[in-house]
């Protein structure tokens, strides 16, 4: 259903993101991302609109970016299928039909 965490207070699964806090609507539990029951880091990754990304989604380049190393820009539009989403600047790792691999910021993709 949610692709928030669980509450670690009450283990209600209806949790929604407020801000950079995570919120628990039954017991009003606030707490961030980063503050997960298990000990591990949770990381949501959103597009320029603020959808959430996930693994194996198909996504659109938002508008016209500079490839170093390449003597054409990667236009508007392009159509990005199956991506991998990393930690790091560059949180998108994907293959690009002309280009080959490479990685983009996910503010620059919107999801669909």
């Amino acid at each position: 259903m949610s692709e928030f965490p669980n509450c670690p207070e009450c283990n209600c699964e209806y949790t929604y993101e407020n801000g950079t806090l995570l919120v628990c609507p039954e017991c009003g539990h606030e707490w961030s991302c980063s503050e997960t029951g298990d000990g591990e880091a949770t990381r949501i990754w959103k597009d320029a609109n603020g959808n959430i990304l996930k693994d194996g989604d198909t996504v659109t380049v938002i508008k016209d970016l500079k490839v170093r190393g390449a003597s054409s820009v990667l236009k508007g539009g392009t159509k990005v299928k199956n991506i991998r989403l990393v930690e790091g600047d560059h949180d998108i790792d994907c293959k690009i039909d002309g280009f080959g691999a490479m990685q983009l910021k996910s503010e620059f993709v919107r999801k669909g």
